[in-house]
């Protein structure tokens, strides 16, 4: 299998661990991520302030992976929701439409829908699947708790996305048990961390995501689980200043990828283990050695 590699505006500058890790791991269960440099922003920061921009941004991403013949995969959760929409409104028929069409034809470009979106966790679960995850796998977690944080735009608007359920989601809980570790469940499981309104209401920020750690702590969490750049960044590098502000005791996060990869016997290095902010040291002490790999 192979599919276009999205990696958005974040990730290369300010959560590198989260590409590195997830390329291990895709190259440990055999998919092969093509890296198209023509990509662009998926114009996300842009959705709620000018329409045109953002369909525009997003649709040319999609007219360059429908050129190579590939389907795009995301790390990033505001980029899946982003280019999920622009996938979803352009194979309707309207003015705005014809207008992003015609933009894109002077540019020599053209998009007719044969691209779908898919995020890593979906890709790993739907087209990867649990069983070739577990063949994988060379060390369990024993007695690891984990509390996942699905995110607000892979579930929601539910019927664009195509996620999971987005009340009762199980995607990323399975996904985490595989490892064997055992994924909680937790008050405000499927609530903001927060991170959006970072820089615009700083204490209404850090609230959302105080509430979380506490809940996900309550739950007997060891690690709060990620798979988005932004959400990382508010469980990792914003908890650790508010650490520094109230002396609390931290709830580390760790992206899924450094899970699974840790799992799987990767090195600690090529997962960037040590570039998360608040420290995972203790993690791998969770690892039963007795496990079995089945290759």
């Amino acid at each position: 299998m192979k599919y276009a590699l999205f990696l958005g505006c974040n990730i290369p500058a300010r959560v590198v661990q989260f590409e590195t890790a997830a390329r291990a791991v895709m190259g440990k269960v055999g998919i092969q991520l093509v890296d198209i440099r023509d990509f662009k922003c998926c114009g996300y920061p842009v959705r709620n302030l000018d329409q045109k921009a953002f369909l525009l941004s997003a649709s040319e991403n999609l007219a360059w992976a429908e050129k190579f013949g590939l389907n795009i995969m995301t790390l990033c959760k505001c980029c899946f929701g982003s280019l999920k929409e622009a996938e979803h409104f352009l194979k309707e028929d309207g003015d705005l439409q014809e207008e992003i069409k015609k933009l894109l034809a002077a540019k020599g470009m053209q998009y007719e829908g044969k691209t779908e979106v898919k995020h890593f966790l979906s890709v790993l679960y739907h087209d990867v699947g649990l069983d070739t995850l577990e063949h994988n796998i060379s060390n369990t977690f024993e007695g690891l708790k984990i509390a996942t944080h699905y995110g607000c735009h892979a579930l929601r608007p539910s019927d664009i996305t195509q996620f999971d359920d987005p009340v009762a989601p199980s995607i990323f809980d399975k996904l985490v048990e595989v490892t064997g570790a055992e994924s909680v469940d937790y008050l405000s499981k499927l609530e903001c961390c927060g991170a959006p309104v970072m820089g615009v209401n700083d204490d209404l920020s850090m609230n959302l995501t105080e509430k979380k750690l506490a809940n996900g702590k309550k739950a007997g969490a060891d690690y709060l689980c990620a798979a988005c750049p932004w959400c990382h960044l508010q469980f990792d590098t914003v908890q650790k200043m508010m650490i520094s502000q109230n002396g609390s005791e931290p709830l580390a996060s760790i992206v899924y990828p450094q899970l699974l990869g840790l799992s799987m016997g990767i090195d600690e290095k090529i997962l960037g283990i040590d570039m998360n902010q608040i420290s995972l040291t203790n993690i791998t002490s969770f690892f039963n050695k007795g496990a079995e790999n089945v290759e």
